[in-house]
């Protein structure tokens, strides 16, 4: 009836030691038998590394002049401890060294002529080793330097320090917990086998150790007690039977794969000989990763890379089964100051341990009283929802003693009245029967599904008798009012996150506890890395001409401005519009034509021209046909139609938010071709001027006008690369992919361009969906070849430079991206004869955790008033947390109003256009102040962040309510996922506009 958790394994060879229990004594002592010693030189031998490293690259040549230097400056950091010990390696980040960058290589490209969007055959181009982009000089020197601190924590190492790695198989095959009381009780009981070393252990197939073993190949027999599982379920059942031990015997197989040193990991830090083609020595610096983790990991709750344990303050519960742990994140980095690790407080939702009867109680609404109505049933609409929350979740049973974990795979098709299996000599039995023959137990809940807990064959377990396993990630889409709870947990101010960091690096869980990092030769700084930024100046911004105020520089200390008699830069005139209400009470829809009178007094001191009249009255609808595709475009037609077909906006006032909102732009962007403004009832009954300069806003960048420019072009502050006549192309793309639930659903990708320049502050949109969680953009070349058609079309010219912003790759995807995405790029330019512009790859990443704080140089005085607040805007960090040798920065372009301001990491992959520094942060900076929404600075380059955008809406395409009655297979076994269901098409008239803003 009940299967177990498993994982493939792997067959063990022959060994050259053996270590059994002895088996005239009960109290698990272990005696050596069959032992020699292996001759084998491992020495000579190649072994696979650990991670597969990336191929050996020809260096990629830096696209400078000849003998052109850059100034270098000297950067200031913590000073490192225990200096006067020789063998500690530390970088030579503080020498002064003249970077001299060769002439950029002139690559042919004998791309023939090709059919616009068909993909080329590799054989068809010429094949081209890319190497990421090297720093082109020693870091940026505009603006005004300040002290920082980061939360990096430098790791000296021996780079002579020798590294075992063992492969270490264990049968039958345990879950992380048992295999790491094994590895525990190996420790123990076998020191002398394992030369007295303290290896450390990944959970997995990984241990290593500072020492050798007496031998490379092992094998081990550990008998291990095992705590049963056995409890009362919440006083719905009596446990049955005694809690007791059981003895469980693991046959562990060791063998030794290879052995190195930190010698080239040093090299890199310190970039001696870098030609730009040596990789990340990956194997080394994995291995003093597990060995910064093995401390915490034996402590704390593990999910990902992140730690949590209850000395950080417990748990809190966030409602719907959900409770939230504070934690702490942990990475090492090899940065321009050496190895470094990074630090960072972290809040994380967990599945809360109860019953499954009560944790359905909590997330669910329709069964909030399930347990005082046992009887109830599901219908096929609930137990969809059912089946939705309990997906993946592991769980075990209480109505016997057993270690086993299960996972949940669906419920059954039958409610457990009816359900029955059968037995090992083909007797058919039901399975209230079953349990209450077994087990004396009474099926309470007989009316609902029992759980699924295999994928290939029926495998039962009523709901009842099963607990939710302590420490699983919450992976299902939080509610707002979890989200709400769990950011307020993470929402700590500078001074605050600072204190509980230095506290986790020198806590009894953090990576400096035990004895571990000083085997391997580790020492770790306990102190913050200071360092030295940078203040990026705000630009001078251009408004409306018909505003008393043309022009402004943002001078208050958080960057914004605000529009009061002024106008957007560019207005747009709203001839005809309509307005759609649905729901809300009659007090409600009374404030109505005052909310449209008060609107289009705010457009027209804005400059925008919002007609006082709509094409009919406002229509008032139940929020009900939300849920009702078909009427619901019935109703936007017959508006259309009132305008004569040339609706421009509807503004659709909603009761509360509705998962109907995804059907009605759907409807309207690529059936009707109107463009939408929603907004919530409760802001209109105390209407305030920001809400309808906010709304105003949103309206006039959907119609096709724009906020604000820059007084200065980007030509005129960058006039080595930009010129006014040579037109320049800004674009944007990301991918967004299906919830971590999901197993059907496709990724969807969307590419953004700007289309006119040197404005630089309008963009059309591309978006596909492709296969379920593919990262690389796989019609790339084709939206990037239809947006270069659009900027010709609006400029009559093709760019001449091609700036390209990708949004959500990690570092592990770095040269794949590269290597596919540029030539898709390269491709969709090669329809075009003799077209070849230089190409700057940018990589942007918001979730990492690098954060920055103010510098406190004397405590003691009070003029550092700004120490608990965040860094300020255009705090710019280019040397000391940066990659040692590639162009990288840390760009914090926002105010922090809340919590602690997170910098955007932007890693150059590639660059054709030859940017210093200087010139890119700049240009991003000044980028940050032009997104057509608000009146501030975001925190991310705005072609990335209108990709974002336009990714979700492309999500939200397929998120149709229509969806959910769709029944899915009730095949058990995973199957591949379906065919990528295609985005709808945008009406033409919207594809040209920001709608998606």
């Amino acid at each position: 009836m009940e299967q177990t958790e498993n994982s493939n394994k792997c067959n063990s060879k022959s060994t050259t030691a053996k270590i059994c229990p002895n088996n005239n004594n009960n109290n698990n002592h272990y005696i050596a038998f069959g032992f020699h010693h292996n001759t084998n030189n491992t020495n000579n031998q190649t072994y696979p590394p650990l991670l597969p490293l990336p191929p050996l690259l020809p260096p990629l040549q830096l696209p400078f002049p000849q003998n052109h230097n850059f100034r270098s400056r000297t950067h200031v950091h913590k000073p490192s401890f225990n200096q006067n010990n020789p063998f500690l390696a530390t970088p030579s980040d503080s020498k002064i060294q003249e970077i001299s960058a060769s002439k950029v290589l002139q690559r042919q490209n004998d791309v023939s002529k090709q059919k616009y969007g068909r993909r080329v055959k590799a054989a068809a181009t010429t094949t081209e080793s890319l190497v990421v982009a090297r720093r082109p000089d020693s870091g940026g020197v505009e603006g005004p330097v300040i002290s920082l601190l980061a939360n990096h924590f430098l790791v000296q190492f021996d780079p002579s320090q020798r590294i075992f790695h063992y492969d270490v198989e264990i049968s039958p095959h345990p879950s992380k917990d048992i295999a790491r009381l094994i590895k525990k009780k190996l420790v123990e009981d076998h020191s002398v086998m394992l030369s007295g070393a303290l290896p450390v252990y990944d959970g997995g197939r990984t241990i290593y150790s500072p020492i050798e073993f007496q031998n490379n190949k092992i094998e081990f027999y550990i008998s291990l007690p095992i705590p049963s599982s056995g409890s009362n379920m919440s006083g719905e059942m009596v446990n049955l039977q005694k809690e007791r031990q059981q003895i469980k015997l693991f046959r562990v197989n060791i063998k030794l794969i290879s052995k190195f040193d930190g010698k080239e990991l040093n090299s890199y830090l310190n970039k001696e000989g870098d030609d730009g083609g040596s990789p990340l020595p990956q194997e080394y610096l994995h291995a003093l990763d597990v060995v910064l983790r093995e401390s915490p990991t034996e402590k704390c709750i593990t999910a990902g890379s992140s730690f949590f344990s209850s000395c950080m303050g417990g748990q809190k519960d966030i409602g719907g089964g959900a409770v939230a742990l504070r934690g702490f994140f942990q990475s090492l980095r090899p940065t321009q100051q050496g190895l470094a690790l990074n630090v960072d407080f972290s809040v994380t939702a967990f599945h809360e341990s109860i019953g499954v009867i009560t944790y359905l109680e909590k997330c669910l609404d329709f069964l909030h009283d399930i347990s005082h109505r046992k009887t109830r049933g599901l219908t096929n609409e609930e137990k969809k929802e059912v089946e939705k929350a309990l997906k993946n979740i592991r769980v075990f049973v209480c109505h016997r003693e057993t270690i086993q974990r299960y996972r949940i795979y669906s419920l059954t098709e039958e409610v457990t009245e009816n359900l029955c299996f059968q037995d090992r000599d083909g007797k058919s039995l039901r399975i209230v029967n079953y349990f209450k023959d077994h087990y004396n137990y009474d099926i309470l809940y007989r009316n609902l599904p029992c759980l699924q807990i295999s994928r290939s064959k029926p495998c039962y377990l009523p709901m009842e008798l099963c607990m939710i396993c302590e420490g699983q990630k919450f992976l299902g889409k939080l509610s707002d009012d979890q989200t709400v709870r769990i950011l307020k947990m993470g929402c700590q101010r500078p001074r605050e996150r600072k204190a509980i960091i230095d506290r986790v690096v020198t806590g009894p869980v953090g990576p400096t506890s035990g004895n571990h990092a000083s085997d391997f030769k580790l020492q770790i700084s306990k102190e913050m890395t200071q360092l030295y930024g940078r203040i990026l100046q705000p630009p001078k911004l251009k408004l409306g001409d018909r505003g008393q105020v043309r022009n402004l520089i943002p001078s208050r200390h958080d960057r914004q401005w605000n529009l009061l008699d002024s106008h957007v830069f560019e207005g747009t005139r709203v001839e005809r519009w309509a307005l759609m209400s649905f729901g809300g009470t009659s007090d409600q829809k009374s404030h109505i034509p005052k909310f449209i009178n008060q609107l289009c007094q705010r457009c027209e001191q804005l400059g925008i021209f919002l007609n006082k009249n709509t094409v009919l009255n406002p229509q008032f609808e139940p929020l009900h046909l939300l849920n009702n595709v078909k009427n619901l475009e019935t109703k936007l037609n017959k508006l259309h139609r009132a305008s004569f077909n040339n609706l421009q906006l509807v503004i659709c006032v909603m009761e509360r938010k509705h998962k109907g909102y995804a059907d009605l732009k759907r409807i309207a962007e690529t059936s009707i071709g109107v463009v939408t403004q929603c907004c919530l009832y409760p802001n209109l009954g105390k209407i305030s001027s920001q809400f309808l300069a906010n709304l105003a806003l949103k309206i006039n960048a959907k119609v096709g006008g724009c906020t604000v420019a820059l007084y200065n072009s980007l030509p005129s502050q960058i006039p080595r690369l930009f010129k006014h006549d040579g037109p320049v192309i800004l674009m944007g793309a990301d991918v967004t992919h299906p919830h971590p639930l999901d197993d059907f659903s496709p990724s969807v990708a969307a590419v953004v361009g700007s289309v006119n320049w040197p404005a630089a502050n309008k963009y059309v949109s591309r978006m596909r969906s492709q296969t379920h969680r593919q990262e690389i953009i796989q019609d790339l070349s084709t939206m990037v070849g239809e947006i270069i058609d659009d900027f010709y079309e609006e400029l009559l010219k093709l760019p001449e430079r091609i700036i390209f912003f990708r949004d959500g790759v990690s570092e592990t995807q770095f040269l794949k991206v590269l290597k596919e995405e540029l030539q898709a790029i390269r491709l969709a330019c090669s329809r075009f004869p003799g077209y070849k512009p230089p190409i700057t790859f940018v990589v942007v990443q918001k979730r990492h955790h690098t954060r920055l704080f103010p510098c406190e140089l004397d405590p003691s005085t009070t003029k550092n008033t700004l120490f608990n607040e965040n860094i300020l805007p255009g705090t710019v960090v280019d040397t000391v947390i940066t990659h040692p040798s590639e162009f990288d920065f840390y760009l914090c372009s926002h105010w922090g109003v809340k919590g602690t301001s997170r910098p955007i990491h932007y890693h150059v992959l590639w660059d054709e256009n030859q940017f210093t520094s200087d010139e890119l942060q700049k240009l991003v900076y000044n980028l940050c102040y032009t997104f057509v929404r608000c009146t501030k600075p975001i925190s991310l380059v705005p072609p990335a962040y209108y990709a974002h955008l336009a990714a979700y809406r492309g999500r939200l395409y397929l998120e149709r309510s229509e969806l959910s009655t769709l029944t899915r297979s009730s095949n058990i076994s995973r199957a591949a996922p379906p065919k990528t269901t295609p985005l709808p098409k945008l009406t033409e008239n919207i594809k040209k506009l920001m709608f998606y803003c």
